[in-house]
């Protein structure tokens, strides 16, 4: 079996911060090591389901937060960014299994984890296909274009709850509950627990029937804080204004959404 992993870290255990997840700050080393433990808990359960081929996706700013020197020899680990729309899942393709997604984080706009993004801190809010757009959306839904079922997700309880639904095979793991700048979160050994757990169960069921077929055509949606980049990304090709801070794009080519992220946000 072979499995892709793509690891963030405002969706682990405790990140509450900004300067947790900066890695010129204080802080940051206890939020990469958790980072780091939980993508080994993920490992730990794929190998237990039978995964001999496994490949990690550093996925969170520079792509360097991951401990290398922790992982088996079944894992290689991809690092940096290459500027492949496929971003956080560049490296999928068709030969692989089954996607996880570990440590990630309520979209644009929602209140549950501090740290609630997509892809920056430009956005107040984004819908694709009127859904809450969450990294998770995005790249959950680059991986079924190439045919690979997401089977876990572990993050913020706002984004498992808001995601459950879009993959029938998805098994969620939640691992801090939140409120504006407040986190209740679990603690980091149950957390890791939870998702070995998870992980294994995951990739235990029939994968065939955990895949999704795309939609035909994407309505893509970004609302931004400051007029003034609704009005700059608007003149990116594809796109076109609908109010003073909002644009769209409409689309039958799923791939036009993922390039499009990586220049307007």
């Amino acid at each position: 079996m072979k499995v892709f992993i793509s690891a963030d870290i405002e969706g682990t255990a405790f990140t509450t911060y900004w300067e947790e997840t900066e890695k010129d700050k204080g802080t940051y080393m206890r939020a990469a090591a958790e980072m780091t433990r939980e993508v080994r808990a993920a490992i730990d359960g794929a190998v237990a389901a039978g995964a001999t081929e496994i490949v990690v996706n550093d996925a969170h700013d520079f792509g360097i937060n991951l401990d290398p020197n922790v992982m088996p020899e079944c894992v290689q680990l991809i690092r940096g960014w290459s500027g492949n729309p496929l971003s956080m899942v560049e490296g999928i393709d068709e030969s692989f299994d089954a996607a996880m997604f570990v440590g990630w984080h309520s979209p644009a706009g929602k209140k549950e984890n501090p740290l609630s993004h997509t892809m920056s801190t430009k956005p107040a809010k984004m819908t694709l296909n009127g859904i809450p757009c969450s990294e998770f959306l995005l790249y959950s839904w680059a991986c079924a274009m190439k045919g690979v079922p997401s089977v876990l997700l572990t993050g913020d309880k706002g984004l498992t709850e808001l995601s459950a639904s879009l993959h029938p095979g998805l098994e969620t793991v939640w691992v801090k509950d939140g409120l504006g700048g407040m986190t209740r979160c679990k603690a980091p050994a149950l957390v890791e627990k939870e998702i070995r757990a998870a992980s294994e169960k995951a990739l235990s069921q029939d994968l065939t029937k955990a895949r999704i077929t795309l939609p035909n055509s994407f309505d893509f949606r970004i609302t931004y804080k400051e007029v003034r980049m609704a009005v700059k990304n608007s003149f990116f090709p594809g796109f076109s204004m609908v109010s003073d801070d909002t644009i769209v794009m409409q689309t039958r080519n799923y791939w036009d959404v993922l390039t499009a992220c990586k220049f307007v946000l």
